[in-house]
């Protein structure tokens, strides 16, 4: 199957999605998903969930998903959007195992909240944490910025 048949497959059954051709990425609401990643891994072979992240975009966090399918040979990625205010997206982990941990470094760094996840925990910094280390927001007092270089001098 040809990477724009993946896409237009995709598309007619889910037409409230938007596609970036480069890389190629679908746009997805937040409540659809579960729906789209489980279409993705039953119908469409993907099989296995390489990568779960996020981006803090100061008004918004943009989940990013990295799938692929060896029987299509082919990657895709997943974007959806959680505003500030509402911090909560279903967890795929049902769906592919690797998303478990994936999902628990996106909630330690991040603080986005994984939906029926199994075991929904800090991963990395101590559990007694308030703080999400990679948001933009990100300040504490005991934090030491690493120093700004100067560059090389030549001598």
């Amino acid at each position: 199957m040809l990477n724009s048949e993946i896409l237009q497959k995709i598309k007619n059954k889910f037409p409230d999605i938007s596609i970036e051709e480069t890389p190629n990425a679908l746009i997805i609401p937040k409540s659809g998903l579960l729906d789209v990643a489980r279409f993705l891994k039953d119908e469409m072979d993907f099989e296995n969930c390489h990568c779960v992240t996020a981006v803090d975009r100061k008004d918004k966090m943009e989940l990013v998903y990295h799938l692929y399918s060896t029987g299509n040979h082919f990657m895709l990625t997943l974007k959806t959007i959680a505003p500030l205010d509402d911090l909560t997206v279903e967890s795929i982990s049902g769906l592919w195992r690797s998303a478990d941990w994936l999902e628990r470094e996106v909630f330690d760094l991040f603080g986005i909240k994984f939906l029926n996840h199994p075991d929904l925990r800090r991963i990395m910094n101590p559990d007694n944490w308030t703080d999400f280390p990679l948001r933009k927001d990100f300040k504490r007092a005991d934090f030491i910025p690493r120093p700004q270089s100067q560059g090389l001098n030549k001598t």
